[in-house]
Order: C-alpha cells, then structure tokens, then sequence
C-alpha cells in the first residue's frame, strides 16, 4: 500500500498533537524537500485574508515559531488581529496539517538566537529590505544589500530592530490523510480544559 493510501484513524494517532505532529513530520523530512515550509494565513482587523509561505523551523509546546520583519503585511495584520492558521502540505505523503491559534511576539532574546543560525547573506537581506514596502528597482534593493554588507564587513551582523518572530499558540490540529475513494480522513484536535479532544471531521 502507498504511503499515501494508508488510513488515518482515532486508534493509531497520537493522544497528543504535538507527538502526532513530530512523528508526520519526521516522515516528511524523509520524503520531502522542505518539510518545514508551511502556508501561513492572517487577516485584517476587519477580516480581509492574506496568506503567504514561511518556514516554521521551530516547534514545541509552547507553540509554532516563524519570523519576519515587523513592518511586513503579515506583522501587520498580526498585530492587528493576532491570530493565525497554519497549513502545512507534504505531497509524497498525502498529508496536510492545518494548525490555528493566537499568535504572540517571541522575545528579543530567542530573536536573537536564531537568528545568528541564518547564512550571513539572509542575516544581510534582514537589514537591506524593507519587506512588503514598494521599491523602484531591482538595482536599488541590490545596493542597499551591498551598502549593509559594507557596514558589517568586520563583524557580526546584528539582529534589525525591525526584524523578529511569532509563536502561534495551537488550539486546533486538523491532520488529514489523502485517501485513493476520496473519502479522506481528517482527524482534529480541540484544546478543552481537559487537555485535547479528538474528533473526525468528514471529507
């Protein structure tokens, strides 16, 4: 039977979304390029949607951590109405995570911590964009780059004032399973004062 065949069903999950999502996503890093790219969706204060792709590298239970500069249209609208959806999709497998909660800044320290993990050249492009704001040229954001790799040419680059993360706090896992009958199977977990309830959803 393909990966993508297999049925997804209440005996065989995880009691615990967060243990559900690592084991899926331990099978994604086997199958996938970039298991950790994931949809992000917000809205306005008065609920116009966006959605956009981001990497979500970090996980626990605390919640989902993504990054971004705090002028973009995401911070925006996060901090406006924070609350976001998550959607990861891993094709090979059939497999999609849907993952919605409040979302909150990080602190400036655990900012700081990943971001001196980042390749030199995206530590760089933090500074030289303003990210979601028009620009004239390609030309023009090519010498703002080089402008800031000129300034930080002996040292460490610093983490932008402008720039940090997210955590989205889960109340709700959906996973769904990719079945060949398309009677697909999708299992969500609500947070209760109890800790999760598990209930399928039909297709």
């Amino acid at each position: 039977m393909e990966a993508h065949a297999e049925p997804l069903l209440e005996r065989d999950v995880d009691p615990d979304p967060l243990r559900q999502f690592r084991r899926w996503f331990g099978e994604a890093r086997e199958a996938v390029r970039m298991p950790e790219a994931a949809a992000v969706a917000t809205a306005t204060r008065d609920g116009s949607p966006s959605a956009r792709m981001v990497l979500v590298k970090r996980f626990d239970e605390r919640g989902f951590v993504f990054h971004t500069n705090y002028g973009s249209r995401k911070s925006d609208e996060l901090e406006a109405n924070p609350r976001a959806a998550l959607l990861y999709y891993w094709d090979p497998l059939g497999r999609q995570v849907r993952i919605e909660g409040p979302v909150e800044r990080i602190a400036r320290a655990e900012t700081a911590e990943y971001f001196r993990t980042r390749p030199r050249g995206a530590q760089i492009g933090a500074h030289a964009s303003r990210q979601s704001r028009p620009i004239g040229s390609r030309e023009e954001l090519e010498a703002r780059e080089a402008e800031v790799a000129r300034v930080f040419a002996d040292g460490e680059v610093p983490v932008p004032e402008s720039w940090g993360g997210y955590r989205l706090v889960p109340e709700t896992y959906e996973f769904w399973q990719h079945r060949d009958d398309r009677l697909h199977d999708r299992l969500r977990y609500r947070r209760d004062a109890g800790g999760w309830t598990i209930e399928r959803l039909q297709p």
